[in-house]
């Protein structure tokens, strides 16, 4: 499995540069797109998110969403509003939900799941339509919207925003 990005050493606050590229990934923009917002290089950009993943203790190849979670958990960045009806999930599907926003690997999203690897892709495919998400990071941020995800992890330090 995957490194746990659970641990014990507290989360360090965004700088103020950092936390406005968070809030980007969050809005579900690209490399590419964060570039042409803010002028910044997609060096600098690739550098930022490098760098937003070690004050979230993030493994270095955790996927996008895995780092949205991460950043709405901890409250590193402005929980976005929305006015889509929250859809009725079941356990089964609340439980992949979480595997999604926690864990980067299919097989480990499947496995704490519950469900068959080969099952992962049309499990996934259910619950977007069901959510109305266009993807994975999209769905984590409607789930912080509707309070489904969002237990802080211990050890946290919380920014001056969040506060």
């Amino acid at each position: 499995m995957t490194p746990s990005t659970t641990t014990s050493a507290p989360i360090t606050p965004l700088k103020p540069t950092h936390q406005r590229v968070a809030q980007h990934l969050v809005d579900g923009l690209t490399t590419q797109d964060i570039t042409t917002r803010t002028g910044l290089t997609p060096h600098t950009v690739r550098q930022y998110v490098r760098d937003i993943r070690m004050s979230l203790h993030c493994p270095p190849r955790c996927k996008p969403h895995v780092l949205v979670d991460r950043l709405l958990a901890t409250e590193q960045v402005t929980l976005p509003t929305t006015d889509r009806a929250m859809p009725e999930l079941n356990a089964e599907k609340r439980l992949l939900l979480k595997a999604v926003a926690e864990l980067s690997s299919p097989r480990d999203i499947a496995l704490a799941a519950k469900i068959a690897p080969a099952d992962l892709r049309s499990a996934l495919d259910e619950l977007l339509d069901e959510t109305g998400a266009a993807d994975v990071t999209q769905l984590v941020v409607l789930a912080h919207a509707w309070h489904l995800l969002g237990t802080k992890p211990t050890g946290t330090v919380e920014t001056g925003a969040a506060k």
